[in-house]
C-alpha cells in the first residue's frame, strides 16, 4: 500500500509543498529518498522510537519513502510527523477511511522520543503556502499555531502529541482549531524604546536624522569618540513609520525562517534594528553557508542595520553590501540552488575621522599621520559612500548645551512629521512599487525632482566645486525631494537642495573643519 502525507519545505522565505509517499513492502530494510539533509535521514531512529512509545507498531518490513519532488534539497527534522503519518497509514493502522482524509491537511513538526512535537521554523511561509494549496487545514506543534493562525482563512490545529494526530485519523478523536481572537495588524512600537528627548543638543544631527526616516535614506556619522554617534543611530528606529500589516508578515516570515522569532510570538510588530559587531564574516552579514540562512541584512528587512566603527569592518564584508543596497534583495547560489533573500534596509554608519578619532576636532589635536588618515578612510570604497545617502559630520555637544534644561524634543513628534512626509510620498508614488524617496531610479528623479534655475545652478556648481560623481547627483536629488516634503511643499526649492548638499560632508575636501 502506498500512502500519501503533506509537508512543506522552506526555499528562501517562501515555502513549497512537499508529498512524501510511503510504501511498506516484503523485507526488513528502511529506504528515504527525495534529497534529504543528515537530518532529515536520521528521522528513522526518532520516528520508530516515537511511535512504538505512543503504543502503535513500527512494521518490521521494508519500508521506502519518497519525498517529491526528489530535486528539490528537504532540510530539518520538521518532517517528523509528516513521515510517520505516512509510515502508520501506509501499514494499516490508520484505517481505510483515512487515507483520504491525510491527503486535506499539511502536517509537520519535530518528534520527541516519547511522541510530544517540539517547535519548528519557517512555520509563517508553511501555512501560507498550506492556504495557496488548497489544504483544508495545517496540523503542526502547539508552539507554533499562533504564528500559523495569522494566515486568515486556514484552520490551524496545534497538537501537543502524535498520539492525538493518530487518533484524529481513527476518527476517534478531534482536534481543537486554534482560535486566537487577535488581530494581525502590528502595534505601535514600545514605549521603553530610546527617544531623542534624552538627547541634548545635536540639532543638525536630529535635522539630518529626521530626514533619513522621512526618505528611507542611508545615512553615515562621522566624528570624534563620545559624541553620540552610536545614541543618534540607535534613536532612529522610534521615529520611522509604524509597519503596515504587509511589512509585518513579511519580516515575520524572515524571522521564523531563521528561527528568530521569540517564544510565543505572533507577528514582528516593530521595526528590525540590527546592530552586527564589526567582526561579523560576510556569509554572517548577507546570508549563506552550506544551507542558506538569513543573514543580518535580510533580518534588518524593513528596518535598520546599523554599522558602528564602519572602518573596522573587513573590506570583503563591506563590499558585498552594494549589490543589496541596490537591489533591495540578496540572492545567494550554490551548485543545486538559488536562494533570495529581501534586504530592504536602511543603512546607518558610523565611523571615526581618523585611527586616533580626533582629526578636525575643536577639542583635542589629532596625532595621526597624514598617510595613516587617508589610509583609515581609504578603508571604505568610494562606491560603498557613493550609496550613503546623507554623510553627517558629529561634533562633541558643548558643555552649555549639555546642562541646559531646556526640553529636547521627543521620538514620537519627530516621528508625526515624518508619517506625514512618508504619507505624501505614497500619494505621489500611488500606481508604482515606490514606497517612499530612496527607492527612486534615475527615471523617477527625472520625473518627480525637478529643479528651477536657482537650483540647477546652485547644484551645478557644487558639482564643479567638490567634484560630485553622477550617483552623488541622484542622491542629492533624492534628499532634496525629501526636505521638500517634510515641509509641505511640492516643488524643490533652492534652499532645499542647499540644505541636501550640506549632508555631502564626506565628499568635501575641507570636510569636518567645523
Amino acid at each position: 500500500m502506498i500512502s500519501k502525507t503533506y509537508g512543506g519545505a522552506l526555499q528562501g522565505i517562501d515555502a513549497v509543498t512537499i508529498c512524501v509517499e510511503t510504501s511498506i513492502e516484503p523485507g526488513v530494510n528502511f529506504m528515504l529518498v527525495g534529497l534529504p539533509d543528515s537530518a532529515v535521514k536520521e528521522s528513522h531512529y526518532r520516528i520508530a522510537t516515537a511511535i512504538a512509545h505512543c503504543g502503535y507498531k513500527v512494521p518490521v518490513r521494508r519500508i521506502v519513502i519518497n519525498m517529491a519532488p526528489a530535486d528539490l534539497r528537504k532540510e530539518g527534522s520538521a518532517y517528523d510527523l509528516t513521515l510517520a503519518m505516512g509510515i502508520l497509514s501506509a501499514s494499516g493502522q490508520l484505517g481505510d477511511d483515512a487515507e483520504p482524509r491525510l491527503g486535506q491537511y499539511m502536517m509537520m513538526g519535530e518528534l520527541s522520543l516519547d511522541g510530544r512535537l517540539q517547535p519548528i521554523k519557517g512555520v509563517l511561509s508553511l501555512a501560507l503556502e498550506a492556504k495557496k494549496q488548497g489544504f483544508s487545514g495545517f496540523i503542526l506543534p502547539e508552539q507554533n499555531a499562533a504564528e500559523a493562525a495569522l494566515v486568515e482563512g486556514l484552520r490551524v490545529y496545534g497538537v501537543k502529541c502524535l498520539v492525538q494526530v493518530v487518533e484524529f485519523f481513527r476518527g476517534r478523536g478531534v482536534l481543537q482549531e486554534y482560535e486566537s481572537g487577535v488581530s494581525a495588524q502590528p502595534v505601535c512600537q514600545s514605549l521603553d524604546e530610546p527617544d531623542f528627548a534624552e538627547v541634548q543638543g545635536q540639532y543638525f544631527c536630529k535635522r539630518a536624522l529626521e530626514i533619513t526616516a522621512a526618505g528611507g535614506h542611508n545615512i553615515l556619522l562621522v566624528g570624534p569618540p563620545g559624541a553620540g554617534k552610536t545614541m543618534l543611530a540607535r534613536r532612529l528606529a522610534g521615529i520611522l513609520p509604524p509597519l503596515t500589516q504587509e511589512e509585518a508578515l513579511e519580516t515575520t516570515k524572515i524571522y521564523s525562517v531563521a528561527g528568530k522569532l521569540v517564544s510565543n510570538q505572533r507577528l514582528v510588530s516593530n521595526r528590525p534594528f540590527r546592530d552586527p559587531h564589526h567582526t561579523i564574516s560576510y556569509a554572517a552579514l548577507v546570508g549563506g553557508g552550506s544551507f542558506p540562512q538569513p543573514g543580518e541584512i535580510s533580518l534588518a528587512h524593513n528596518g535598520v542595520l546599523f554599522l558602528d566603527e564602519l572602518p573596522e569592518f573587513s573590506r570583503a564584508t563591506l563590499e558585498v553590501l552594494r549589490q543589496p543596497i541596490e537591489d533591495r534583495k540578496i540572492s545567494i547560489c550554490r551548485a543545486k540552488m538559488r536562494v533570495d533573500y529581501p534586504a530592504g534596509f536602511m543603512l546607518v554608519a558610523s565611523m571615526n575621522p581618523c585611527p586616533c578619532g580626533y582629526y578636525n576636532s575643536p577639542d583635542k589635536a589629532c596625532t595621526c599621520r597624514p598617510a595613516s588618515i587617508s589610509r583609515y578612510l581609504g578603508k571604505i570604497s568610494g562606491p560603498l559612500l557613493d550609496r550613503m545617502d546623507l554623510h553627517v559630520q558629529v561634533l562633541p555637544v558643548p558643555f552649555k548645551e549639555l546642562a541646559s534644561d531646556e526640553k529636547a524634543e521627543s521620538s514620537q513628534q519627530i516621528r508625526e512629521r515624518v508619517v506625514l512626509a512618508r504619507q505624501r510620498q505614497l500619494e505621489r508614488f500611488s500606481g508604482t512599487s515606490l514606497s517612499c524617496n530612496a527607492r527612486m531610479q534615475a527615471r523617477h528623479i527625472h520625473q518627480y525632482c525637478r529643479l528651477d534655475k536657482d537650483s540647477e545652478a546652485l547644484l551645478a556648481a557644487a558639482m564643479q566645486q567638490y567634484g560630485f560623481s553622477a550617483r552623488t547627483y541622484h542622491r542629492i536629488l533624492k534628499v532634496a525631494r525629501t526636505i521638500a516634503d517634510l515641509e509641505g511643499a511640492i516643488e524643490i526649492k533652492s534652499y532645499h537642495v542647499a540644505e541636501a548638499i550640506q549632508y555631502r560632508c564626506v565628499d568635501k575636501a575641507n570636510w569636518g573643519q567645523g
